[in-house]
């Protein structure tokens, strides 16, 4: 009896991981698009490799500074692309209908300060040269506002990629 139970929970947490790596994997073959402006900050870890801890811009815009006080440690921030699909603040969201083109982005509150995850991208050692000048996270969205960071881009807000050639 024992050993069926114990089968039967590792089929369930299997299952479990295995649905979590679909729902990724649905977002990075589906999701649309959106870019976040960087504000990074330098590159490099002894016990990670090389990484760029991310800020981004839509962090530390005016109005989110204006309106943060009143918001909890943890939410949701509506955003809206611009005509160059670079993410925009529209408001903090209080639970109303969003409209089109609009977008749900968590972020934790620390002190008087925003923080939207993640908040570093891991990188092939060696290859910081190619990512030092990154101006844009590059997320894809899914219709139910999960997110993936998917890579960095640079000022022409095209996705950096490292060809074998390059190194």
């Amino acid at each position: 009896m024992r050993s069926k139970i114990m089968i039967g929970l590792a089929v369930l947490i299997f299952g479990a991981l295995n649905y979590g790596i679909y729902e990724k994997e649905q977002i990075l073959d589906k999701g649309e698009i959106l870019l976040l402006e960087l504000a990074p900050v330098d590159p490099r870890s002894l016990m990670q490799g090389d990484y760029m801890n991310l800020r981004y811009a839509v962090e530390r815009a005016e109005p989110v500074k204006a309106q943060m006080e009143d918001q909890q440690k943890r939410g949701y921030m509506v955003i809206r692309p611009d005509a160059d699909n670079v993410a925009q603040f529209v408001r903090f969201h209080a639970g109303e209908e969003l409209q089109a083109g609009e977008r749900l982005l968590r972020f934790h509150k620390e002190y008087s300060r925003i923080t939207i995850v993640p908040d570093s991208f891991l990188f092939q050692e060696g290859h910081a040269k190619f990512y030092e000048n990154a101006k844009y996270g590059v997320f894809k969205f899914d219709e139910n506002d999960k997110r993936l960071l998917v890579g960095l881009a640079g000022e022409d807000r095209k996705m950096i990629v490292v060809e074998e050639s390059e190194l």
